[in-house]
């Protein structure tokens, strides 16, 4: 059963009085366990095709399952519980809390969940996923006190912390130099091989598209059919 299948997903904005057409009748599967790449010009659709897949907003039009349940007309409070409970993000600004450590960002998603797990568990957990990316010395510090890289991987950690079906990374190597961008590559390469974590990717940087298990071109709000029949073959 495929962990993503869209069918048919549109998504219109209001503009002042003109309607956007952002997404035009996308079609789009992903399985369990792929590193999956979608690349595009700015205003393609990556970003809304993103949401959409996050759960972060409602298609207009069409089908979106997640892991085979319908989520595309869900409710904006269910849609908040599914985004907790089943997807991670990874974001090129870190979007880190400053006045928390590491750890504390780290179980910052699980902690304002419906129903929080017991808070040691939590914190165990915590501090696992800490030393699994590398952050194992700095388990204590803020985001001010730590490198750009060692900042991603706290946003890789808490994205993983929730234990999610997706992770879901929109330019994760944008603010990073070459050498940090190539280790956080690795880092996510290894932890798609070897736990199966199902990565989706936004990106550009090619040092990242060259990796995709698979890659997705989207133009003008449509995922090109030949673009995808050549990465699935790739």
């Amino acid at each position: 059963m495929p962990l993503i299948e869209l069918r048919g997903v549109e998504k219109d904005y209001m503009l002042g009085g003109t309607v956007v057409h952002a997404l035009k009748g996308v079609d789009m599967v992903v399985d369990s366990g792929e590193f999956t790449v979608v690349t595009g010009p700015s205003g393609s659709g990556k970003s809304t095709l993103l949401n959409i897949i996050g759960c972060l907003d409602r298609l207009t039009r069409g089908s979106y399952k997640l892991d085979g349940i319908e989520v595309g007309q869900t409710d904006f409070d269910d849609l908040a519980e599914v985004r907790n409970s089943r997807i991670g993000f990874i974001f090129q600004s870190f979007n880190l809390i400053p006045v928390l450590d590491v750890v504390e960002n780290i179980e910052f998603p699980c902690v304002i969940r419906k129903h929080p797990e017991p808070r040691a568990a939590l914190r165990a957990r915590a501090r696992q996923v800490a030393e699994d990316v590398g952050l194992a010395s700095v388990l204590h510090h803020r985001p001010d006190q730590l490198s750009g890289g060692q900042r991603q991987r706290v946003a890789i950690a808490r994205a993983l912390v929730t234990q999610p079906s997706l992770v879901l990374a929109d330019e994760p190597t944008a603010n990073l130099d070459s050498v940090t961008s190539q280790q956080i590559i690795d880092l996510m390469l290894k932890l798609n091989s070897e736990r199966g974590v199902t990565f989706l990717f936004s990106t550009h940087d090619l040092r990242v598209t060259r990796h995709a298990r698979r890659r997705l071109a989207i133009s003008d709000g449509k995922i090109s059919p030949e673009e995808a029949v050549a990465a699935e073959a790739h």
